[in-house]
């Protein structure tokens, strides 16, 4: 599913038009991108949370030239699901 999909099932499920929903959209993931910036996590109760994560300074090695790397502890922005969330997937079959 794209932006655009989802756009669309909302626009038809709650009967706004779809530059209203667009607009709405694009707003929620630019808050939580500009809250997550500023290293604030973001809780959706029963849906899930876009939290930051912490990866450790370690040595990688690039294969093709066969040196290494160091590369220095950073930041990633990462989701977890609520219970409920990852309870409903699961039951659910992947397309294929």
């Amino acid at each position: 599913m794209t932006k655009a999909d989802l756009i669309s099932e909302i626009a038809i499920s709650t009967g706004y038009d779809k530059k209203t929903i667009s607009v709405i959209v694009e707003a929620f993931m630019e808050g939580v991108k500009q809250n997550m910036a500023k290293g604030e996590n973001v809780y959706l109760r029963s849906f899930g949370s876009f939290i930051l994560k912490t990866r450790a300074a370690k040595v990688a090695r690039n294969i093709s030239s066969s040196t290494s790397i160091k590369v220095p502890e950073h930041t990633i922005p990462a989701f977890k699901a609520a219970a409920e969330f990852a309870a409903e997937v699961r039951g659910v079959k992947m397309k294929k």
